[in-house]
């Protein structure tokens, strides 16, 4: 084992008269990428800021091995008035770089140029986005050691998300990532330090380990519970529920997710021509938005017209769930007031469907009032309770299923953190009646437990879905079709999430490639290139699988039941933890089938249409 050139030892941190955690001890070495984890104030952003050494101890050490370089990308950018953009990633090389008779000017151009972010410009000109690209730039300027990252996904698109990927792939130090972006932390990291109720727990793998990891260890907790004849504690089975929930999409909602996309496929055009057919004898309602050949064109600085939409056609109806993506700038909001008809397109038309009830997510917060409690904001005056789709709820219990605590009810909402007011505006939202849902960027600023908890309550509203978001993950696991809108204003549509959406680029731009050649072959080569099939072994795995996920169904069945027996732990304790262990083994193995399965049945679908 390396010595670590970065440690805690018995590190303890109070906050409001009581520890934050204690006894921590932990240490960073080279080559380790590792995941912070940690519900919503866990104390993980302390926890980094004591490692950063940004903040200090109130008990323990801090060691940092001679000469190591540490680098620390803070949730909140800096923002200093009348810095240029380029003073500010400047301050991030080492003390006296600038002074060893070295050019350093490139290192700060080169990392510019990779965010995207002309480095003339005055700081204080920056939006959210821009300015976290620049707190990015900084922290990557010096070649550090340790490079200690805060919810770096926050605000950037997935062109950048993707290039931050690509740079923090080459970076030779050691990271440490707090991230909500499950796709970015599954391909980035190979370690997991979970800050659980004021404990560090480490995991000798990466995030991809971490659902089935802290559940095992959650249920060994039970086991103990059970041995001493005790409820389980109740912040134990509160952090179940943001932890299983992900765990919890069954068979039957990644078939349900797959006919709706299948469904979607039925109406789309061909590829590359981005429209979609009309199908005839629509029932009233059915449509919910019709847009024909929209364009939009906005006049620039220099008077010069811009084209952010060009020629854009869809029908969405009833029942689905689009999401939008692009780059920061591109005009997917844009986008989104034409489709709501709260903007005119410069050419082309927009039809609304009849009947439309909206329920609209303001990314800004500006619907509540930050002197409001959650309470008031909320019910209805002085009863306490209030409606949520037609079923009276008490107020706290209704924000106990957005997962706040109970004292917070009468806490003001100037007092949340940002995660916290946008899961109230959630549930604000969602408890309105509606059968339109128009979500931007709503993943923005949210831990892991409440972006599970919003999947699994989108995934059951009937009603239709818009979203805007960069979350690629959040994208394959709720939406029917993507729209994506390039700069210079090309906007296409694919069938499926953002994982559909690469491989449907890498498709179409292959049998672009191929179009030429296929042109010039005989007639009877042309056929036998166009009739693809599954390979021999992907065939035999779609056949089996759907009865080896119903047997593994059976055998999580016969466990559970057996589980629930009281008394089960005292007539034979070794069958009884041999059990809960098969019982994770046998979850994780369905899982993977459900996986193989959905990824064989589209792959055929879509043989079948070329």
């Amino acid at each position: 084992m390396a010595a670590p050139i970065l440690a805690l030892q018995n590190a303890r941190v109070t906050f409001g008269g009581g520890d934050l955690f204690s006894d921590i001890s932990l240490g960073v070495e080279r080559g380790m990428r590792i995941a912070l984890m940690g519900r919503n104030g866990s104390g993980k952003s302390t926890l980094l800021k004591a490692i950063a050494g940004d903040i200090d101890l109130d008990g323990g050490e801090r060691f940092l091995q001679t000469g190591v370089r540490v680098s620390y990308l803070r949730q909140q950018p800096t923002i200093v008035p009348g810095r240029t953009v380029y003073e500010q990633v400047q301050s991030g090389l080492p003390k006296g770089a600038a002074d060893d008779g070295g050019d350093t000017s490139y290192l700060v151009d080169q990392v510019l140029v990779g965010v995207g972010i002309d480095g003339s410009r005055q700081l204080d000109t920056l939006s959210g986005g821009e300015a976290r690209r620049v707190s990015l730039a900084e922290a990557l300027v010096s070649e550090p050691d340790v490079l200690l990252l805060d919810e770096p996904t926050n605000h950037l698109d997935i062109n950048t998300i993707l290039w931050l990927e690509g740079e923090l792939k080459a970076f030779k130090g050691a990271l440490m990532i707090i991230s909500h972006d499950r796709q970015f932390l599954k391909n980035l990291t190979n370690r997991l330090f979970w800050l659980d109720r004021g404990q560090l727990r480490t995991h000798g793998k990466g995030f991809s380990a971490f659902d089935h990891w802290s559940e095992e260890i959650l249920r060994r907790e039970e086991v103990e519970a059970k041995k001493l004849d005790k409820k389980i504690a109740e912040e134990t089975d509160w952090s179940r529920k943001g932890i299983t929930a992900r765990r919890a999409r069954n068979e039957g909602r990644i078939r349900a997710l797959h006919r709706l996309r299948a469904e979607r496929a039925e109406r789309a055009a061909p590829v590359g021509n981005a429209k979609l057919t009309v199908s005839a004898g629509s029932k009233s309602g059915k449509t919910v938005v019709e847009a024909h050949d929209i364009s939009k064109i906005y006049m620039d600085e220099l008077k010069q017209e811009q084209e952010v939409i060009r020629k854009f056609s869809t029908k969405i109806q009833r029942g689905d769930r689009v999401g939008i993506i692009g780059p920061n700038g591109a005009g997917k909001t844009t986008l989104l007031k034409i489709l709501m008809g709260e903007l005119e397109p410069t050419t082309g038309e927009v039809k609304l469907g009849t009947n439309l009830t909206p329920a609209i997510f303001d990314q800004h917060r500006d619907s509540l009032d930050p002197d409001t409690s959650l309470w008031d904001t909320l019910a209805d005056p002085g009863s306490g309770q209030l409606l949520v789709r037609g079923e009276v709820r008490h107020v706290v219990a209704y924000l106990r299923d957005f997962l706040f605590e109970d004292r917070q009810a009468k806490s003001p909402v100037k007092s949340l953190s940002g995660g916290e007011k946008n899961r109230l505006l959630l549930a604000k939202l969602l408890a309105r009646e509606s059968n339109l849902l128009v979500l931007d960027e709503p993943t923005n600023d949210l831990d892991m437990e409440t972006l599970d908890l919003l999947q699994e309550m989108l995934s059951s509203y009937s009603g239709t879905l818009l979203v805007v978001s960069h979350d690629r993950d959040f994208l394959d696991q709720l939406v029917t079709s993507t729209i994506v809108i390039e700069e210079g204003g090309h906007v296409d549509e694919y069938v499926g999430g953002y994982s559909d959406y690469i491989r449907g680029r890498k498709d179409r731009g292959a049998k672009s490639r191929k179009t030429a050649d296929k042109k010039t072959l005989p007639a009877d080569n042309r056929e036998k290139q166009s009739r693809k099939k599954l390979t021999y072994k992907d065939q035999r795995d779609l056949e089996r699988l759907p009865a080896e996920i119903e047997k593994l169904d059976a055998d999580i069945a016969k466990l559970e039941s057996d589980l629930a027996d009281p008394e089960f732990f005292n007539k034979n304790p070794d069958l009884f933890n041999a059990s809960v262990a098969k019982l994770s083994e046998y979850k994780t193995q369905k899982e993977t089938y459900e996986d193989r399965w959905l990824e064989l049945e589209i792959l055929q679908e879509e043989m079948n249409g070329a």
